[in-house]
Parts: C-alpha cells; structure tokens; sequence
C-alpha cells in the first residue's frame, strides 16, 4: 500500500485539486483501489467530492479511538475511489481528548492505516506545517509537494523542505515530486522557478504540469472530478498524465 501526503506550505497550489484528481484518475484509468483522506479542517477536498462535511464524521473521531476508521469510510461518485472525509473537528484534535496526553499522538495515524487494503491512499493536508501534516507525512512513504509559478509559493519551498528533512531522519520518508499548478507554457519566468525548485528539491520537478482551466473549479460545483463533468478539458489530460507519471515514479 503506497501512501503519498499532498503537502505545500501555503494555500492556492491547487493542493486540493491535484489529490482529488490524482485519486480519481488512478482509480478510474488505471484501476487502483485508492483511498482519499481529507486531513484539513477547511474540508474542500470533502465538498469536491459531493459530501456535506457537516453531516459526516472525520478522522477525528479515529484519532481519539471512539470510531474506527472502517466506520468513517465513504463511497465516491468513482468506481474503487473512497473517501475519509473532514470536518471543524479536525483543526485542534490534537489537544483534546485521548490526544492531548499522548507524547506520541503524531504515531496515531500510521497506525490506524496499516491494517487497511488500498492500492493508494491520498492525504491531503492543510496548507501550514502543523500537527495533522506531520501526523500525515509520518504516516507516508511519500510526500508530493505543491507548488504554482509564483514568488511567494516557490519562496516557501525552502521551509518545507526543511520540514521534510526533519522528518525523513525519524521515519522512512521521500520527496516524490513537485506538481507545479495554474501552469502557462509561455510565462516569461518559467525557467526562473524551475531553477529555485531545482535547486530546493533537485530532480523533483514533475514533467507533466497541471495548466489553468476553469473547468476544474466547475466540476466542484457538481461534487465530482473534471473527469466526470469535462472528461475532453485540458485539465483533465494533465490530471492523467501526471497520475501517469507518479505511478512510474512509485
């Protein structure tokens, strides 16, 4: 079971978007069993994919051990794509409860994954380093990295990439890639970010990027991927081929 954490130091990077796609085109074009996880208290990743985050329970209730994860599970629009969904719950779950005295609480949610039978699981996380993004990237093998081609989001990488450093010293953990999003072919300062990602995180670069296409935002209206709602966009296609390039990587 390969488990991969979507992570970017801030909000914008299509952080969002990207795991919800990835999930869905691996599911959908390469038949995996993948488990999508909704590890931030803003809970858009669970309204894209049609839930009420107010009507469902999160993680939150797995971490304090009052509910297995079995029983927050959710079905998706995709054949062979589930969903633990979010919620408020989740934002300072960490200092309360069972959580709040446990020195390990971090540990917890590694654990609560390994009996589970997924081909991939996809954590998406909040866009800060915090409790649930290190929780998250413990609980991984890989850490796929956010970005878009503007100053302050490629200004952040160095920090994060701090952040996973610490991290790969105690526990088993890889840089799989930069997804670069709101990608433009022709911007003037292309070769000028691909340079600071380089050399923040060398021979990272994702190839295939993900370009600006408004039929990305549509297809969360509709609570379901750009696959379903725009199957011919060119978001679509990136999406697929970037799921393509990271099973490769994998």
């Amino acid at each position: 079971m390969k488990k991969i954490t979507v992570s970017s130091f801030k909000g914008g990077t299509a952080k969002t978007s990207t795991s919800l796609h990835l999930g869905a085109a691996m599911a959908k074009y390469h038949n995996k069993k993948v488990l999508l996880i909704d590890f931030d208290a803003q809970a858009n990743l669970t309204t894209g994919l049609g839930y009420d985050p107010d009507a469902q329970d999160s993680m939150a209730p797995v971490l304090q051990g009052k509910k297995t994860i079995d029983e927050v599970i959710l079905k998706t629009s995709i054949p062979n794509l589930d969903l633990v969904p979010a919620d408020t719950w989740l934002e300072r779950v960490e200092v309360t409860g069972a959580l709040a005295a446990d020195r390990y609480s971090h540990e917890r949610l590694k654990e609560i994954l390994k009996p589970l039978s997924y081909d991939v699981v996809i954590i998406d996380t909040p866009p800060s380093l915090c409790w649930l993004t290190e929780s998250a990237l413990i609980a991984s093998q890989y850490s796929l990295v956010c970005a878009t081609p503007e100053f302050y989001s490629v200004k952040g990488l160095q920090r994060l990439s701090y952040f996973l450093e610490n991290i790969s010293q105690r526990h088993p953990l890889q840089v799989i890639g930069v997804a670069l999003s709101f990608w433009n072919p022709r911007g003037k300062s292309n070769d000028t970010f691909l340079e600071v990602i380089e050399s923040t995180f060398p021979k990272k670069a994702l190839e295939n990027k993900i370009r600006r296409d408004i039929t990305v935002s549509e297809s969360s209206v509709f609570g379901k991927p750009v696959f379903e709602t725009a199957p011919k966009s060119r978001a679509a296609q990136d999406y697929l081929e970037l799921a393509k390039e990271l099973l490769e990587r994998m």
